[in-house]
């Protein structure tokens, strides 16, 4: 039986994963990778002010609302969704959450991971999540490590651009052509109702990142007129044995 490649994306909160990688989840869905999404929470707390609004709403029927949400995005993008309730505002680092991490890497094994960028003085939970999975990736590695499956390589990491990168020490170094899928995020993004209100900003988000795109693409890439783009920063350096 052949390998099946895959990716993993960890992100902090149920939507994280949609406005900034659900172009590149569905992309490589559609190349034949088995797409992992690991939710170490639903937002509950600091993302879904709409929700709290609501009559009679408790923590429970916010992390229920938020899950649906995120389980109806991954379907459209073609993902697995894994959620780790770990809490928000703040994200609590614990030892069984790291082994639930580092159990993702193994049974996975990923081509290379998604997750959030280093710093982010808005939200300190997306920071934590770039941590922990940062760490689990090299606890992964190490035989010595009490978790069960075989020691994964070196996948690279690629962050994925918050949603202040000026503040937030962000440097786009890889530009995503997601034009062929952009339908797809785009339907994604809608069906995260608690959040409606950031639809526009990340459509609008990819339209810019498409025109940059284009314009650093070069003749051969061939990026239609109306293209869209997500932005990346790769954290470790790449290992060629040719420039591209």
């Amino acid at each position: 039986m052949a390998h099946q490649p895959s990716m993993l994306v960890v992100s902090a909160h149920a939507a994280d994963f949609v406005w900034r990688a659900g172009g590149a989840i569905a992309l490589y869905a559609n190349k034949g990778y088995r797409v992992r999404v690991i939710c170490l929470s639903y937002g509950e707390r600091g993302e879904s002010a709409r929700l709290w609004k609501k009559e009679g709403a408790t923590l429970e029927s916010i992390k229920e609302a938020r899950r649906q949400e995120a389980i109806r995005a991954a379907e459209i993008l073609g993902a697995d969704i894994h959620f780790l309730d770990a809490g928000d505002y703040p994200l609590k680092v614990t030892d069984d959450l790291i082994d639930a991490v580092v159990g993702e890497f193994r049974e996975y094994q990923p081509d290379f991971v998604l997750t959030h960028a280093m710093a982010d003085p808005y939200n300190f939970d997306h920071p934590a999540a770039a941590e922990i999975t940062l760490k689990c990736r090299v606890y992964a590695q190490a035989l010595g490590y009490p978790a069960s499956g075989n020691v994964i390589g070196a996948p690279p990491v690629f962050l994925f651009e918050p949603h202040q990168p000026e503040q937030c020490d962000f440097k786009v170094d890889l530009l995503l052509d997601i034009t062929p899928v952009f339908e797809r995020k785009k339907e994604a993004m809608e069906s995260m109702g608690a959040q409606e209100h950031l639809v526009q900003y990340y459509l609008d988000l990819a339209r810019r990142r498409g025109v940059q795109a284009k314009r650093n693409s070069g003749p051969n890439i061939g990026l239609k007129t109306e293209a869209y783009a997500e932005a990346y920063q790769r954290l470790y350096p790449q290992v060629t044995t040719e420039f591209s």
